[in-house]
């Protein structure tokens, strides 16, 4: 049995705020963006080369806003991708080697957490 984490819906505030980090600061591509009923909104953004998602929106999640963390892009070259990102506009945090793990931080507009990371391959 193949279990594949293909979605993680994080809580946000404002998501045309969100929609645009994501998409315009940090690469994600937009999958979908869908309405509904009762104020229903879906945004579902894929980081370039991965098969999982993240989706933004009202009524999706009933978390506050800002309370995911650790989810983690692993990267093969960490200057490399904070330096992107950073040209964008994203606030990244320093490099650390965590024990030749490299890690850098940042976090979106509502304070969801992220971490670069590169692996010793």
């Amino acid at each position: 049995m193949d279990y594949r984490l293909e979605l993680v819906p994080l809580p946000v505030a404002d998501v045309d705020r969100a929609k645009a980090f994501y998409s315009e600061k940090v690469g994600f591509t937009e999958d979908l963006d869908h309405s509904g009923e009762g104020g229903f909104r879906v945004v579902q953004l894929t980081p370039p080369g991965s098969a999982c998602s993240v989706a933004v929106g009202s009524g999706i999640v009933h978390t506050p806003p800002g309370s995911v963390r650790g989810l983690h892009l692993v990267v093969p070259d960490i200057e490399a991708a904070r330096t992107e990102l950073s040209e964008r506009g994203v606030e990244v945090g320093e490099v650390q080697d965590l024990g030749g793990i490299l890690y850098a931080p940042f976090s979106d507009p509502d304070g969801n957490g992220w971490t670069l990371q590169q692996l010793p391959y």
